[in-house]
């Protein structure tokens, strides 16, 4: 009976644990058929999706949810380490040279879990697999000025989460609850990291649920991982 206790204790404390990303598995660089490639995707929740073509290319007909990265720009090394190198990282260009250079590139930076689509966008399309048309986001995401901007008056508690993020999802209730209570000078706000990659990366945030209090705009506070009300009351002086 204490043997199950113990494990039970242990599994408990370890899903409590941040979501950081430190990938203990083997490096992966692989160059899968389109088949595969799809299954992988379904199964990788947290993967990301690099379209390493031209935005001209992009934006007749790419797969949902790819990012525009090419292979090609100037600032190709800096557009991609905004991406989490040890999440798994989905490539593909026309007919699959480009994304291998992009896979070569990225698993020299780093990244854990690379694979590249064989034949690229032609296969996919020829095995009759679904492309969406349009132009790439404008943006990617909150900058630090904008960051600034929204922390700039009174107590405000900022929430790096993630829809895929275990430990987020339990802290939601508690990070809700906690602003009610001090809804008179505590104002909470949220940032997807899969939303702000390049924020994250600047702010050299490896780990999440992150959590930053600021007061009229100075940082006073943080703290990475899961955490309760009581602790982040007694740190914060709230």
């Amino acid at each position: 009976m204490k043997r199950i206790l113990t494990v039970l204790l242990l599994c408990s404390f370890t899903t409590l644990l941040a979501c950081k990303d430190d990938y203990k598995g083997p490096v992966v660089n692989q160059t899968v058929a389109v088949d595969e490639y799809e299954k992988k995707m379904n199964e990788l929740h947290d993967m990301q999706l690099v379209d390493v073509r031209t935005t001209e290319e992009y934006t007749a007909g790419h797969l949902k949810n790819a990012r525009n990265i090419n292979i090609d720009a100037k600032d190709f090394d800096e557009q991609i380490a905004s991406l989490n190198k040890t999440r798994p990282v989905f490539v593909y260009c026309k007919a699959g040279s480009r994304s291998a250079r992009a896979a070569e590139k990225m698993k020299e930076q780093g990244f854990k879990q690379i694979y590249n689509m064989e034949g690229g966008l032609m296969k996919w399309q020829a095995a009759g697999k679904p492309v969406e048309a349009g132009s790439a986001p404008a943006t990617v995401g909150m900058s630090i000025d904008d960051l600034s901007k929204q922390v700039a008056k009174g107590y405000v508690l900022v929430d790096y989460n993630a829809k895929w993020c275990g430990p987020c999802k339990k802290m939601n209730p508690i990070l809700d609850g906690l602003v009610e209570k001090k809804k008179d000078k505590l104002t909470l706000l949220k940032v997807d990291a899969d939303e702000n990659p390049v924020l994250l990366n600047q702010k050299k945030i490896e780990g999440i649920p992150y959590l930053e209090l600021y007061k009229d705009g100075q940082l006073i506070w943080k703290h990475e991982g899961f955490i309760e009300e009581a602790q982040i009351l007694t740190e914060t002086q709230l």
